[in-house]
């Protein structure tokens, strides 16, 4: 992998939209990533405010016991987080919506949570601090908000580490130790006291990991059953993507287990967002239409899409995916140069497309199993490079994942 490769890995890795001129998926997802953040936003405002009156509620507390000067110096630390807490949110909320295109923005704020608490950890008490409970909501928060189930696990993972930095630093004296009213100040270095609460702690953040999880996989579980209910896309008529995971699974399996090739074609309408912005969404969406026509007659000449082996499915915006498991024609088998002759009629076709005396052109990716991946994401990442190769070409054009524009 080249150096040029790493850095587009690294980006798409950081950014939800990294194309020069995002498709509308791309600002689909970028909508969802923006929204995702103002919730982690909101929620942090309700923390502020349960905070808040908690402290106004154990001041009032402490004030049966203890003076005023030894009330302000324990309230100092807990006082001065909080409102950094303020500050920094603040800051989000102002500035959110332009953030909003960092994939990892989402797991920095909550990382940034987990931090501001363990300093509260660290100067009430360590390990006889009760602030340490409030790692359990981020690690719920984190299973509601963030994608995949280990970066749960990840956060829960990272709160326990911190956690440990404080209860276990203190132990051995690598931290110093800070005095709390009403707390046993020789218990921080029990090693019973803290071996069995460090665990307790432990066990409670994996068990809210483990049922944030668990409730949040089922809600997604139920929520990508009701996304593809229906298989296919309902302005052009062509799959859509959610069932062109499933089928090209499928068929790779199969195609696995016979030891036949397995090719996947990526489609990208050049400069789609010009082409709207000068005729029209309404246009627009008419060459959409059309272009799937296009690519249906010329990946399945001879059938429709619901009995063709070859799968043509609207990947998102004006974007296209194709599994190509069979030839042109029925009953032929496909090589490399067989596909790559359909990714070429594939962008011939796109060429030679009009609405009403207008046309695109399109970039086209061809990727091969096993020569580019074994796997669905292997696949769809080396037809993906290949399709950004195309672009980079100046589109028009088709480029392979191991040779680029031929």
């Amino acid at each position: 992998m080249n150096a040029s490769q790493i850095r587009k890995r690294i980006t798409r890795a950081l950014k939800v939209s990294w194309r020069d001129q995002p498709t509308r998926y791309d600002i689909e997802a970028l909508q969802a990533n923006t929204s995702r953040v103002g919730l982690v936003i909101k929620v942090r405002w309700a923390l502020v405010i349960v905070l808040t009156v908690y402290s106004v509620f154990a001041a009032w507390a402490y004030m049966i016991s203890l003076s005023a000067i030894e009330l302000s110096g324990l309230m100092r630390v807990p006082a001065a987080a909080l409102l950094f807490v303020v500050v920094y949110n603040t800051f989000y909320q102002a500035t959110y919506r332009r953030l909003g295109n960092i994939a990892v923005l989402n797991h920095a704020q909550l990382l940034f949570d987990a931090l501001v608490v363990t300093v509260l950890v660290f100067y009430s008490g360590g390990v006889s601090s009760w602030f340490w409970s409030m790692y359990a909501l981020f690690i719920f928060e984190a299973a509601f908000i963030l994608p995949k189930v280990w970066n749960t696990w990840f956060i829960a993972a990272v709160c326990a580490a911190m956690l440990g930095v404080v209860v276990w630093g203190q132990y051995f004296d690598l931290l110093p130790h800070v005095s709390i009213p009403f707390a046993n100040d020789g218990l921080y270095h029990n090693i019973t006291f803290v071996s069995v609460r460090y665990m307790w702690q432990l066990a409670v953040l994996a068990g809210a990991a483990s049922v944030a999880s668990l409730m949040m996989s089922s809600v997604r579980g139920r929520e990508r059953e009701l996304a593809s209910s229906s298989i296919l896309d309902e302005r052009t008529g062509l799959y859509n993507r959610a069932y062109f995971h499933r089928a090209l699974a499928a068929d790779l399996n199969r195609a696995r287990r016979d030891g036949r090739p397995l090719h996947v074609v990526l489609v990208d309408l050049d400069n789609f967002g010009e082409f709207n912005q000068r005729f029209g969404i309404e246009r627009g969406d008419r060459m959409i239409e059309a272009v799937a026509r296009t690519l249906s007659s010329v990946v399945t000449p001879a059938a429709d899409n619901l009995t063709s082996a070859n799968i043509v499915s609207r990947y998102g915006g004006e974007e296209f995916a194709i599994a190509i498991v069979e030839g042109a024609e029925p009953g032929s088998s496909v090589d490399g140069p067989g596909a790559y002759a359909i990714a070429s009629r594939v962008c011939e076709g796109v060429a030679a497309t009009r609405v009403d005396d207008v046309g695109v052109s399109a970039s086209v990716g061809l990727a091969s199993m096993p020569e580019d991946g074994s796997t669905v994401d292997e696949l769809l990442s080396a037809a993906d490079d290949a399709l950004g190769r195309a672009a980079e070409a100046g589109g028009g054009q088709v480029a392979t994942a191991r040779e680029g524009v031929l």
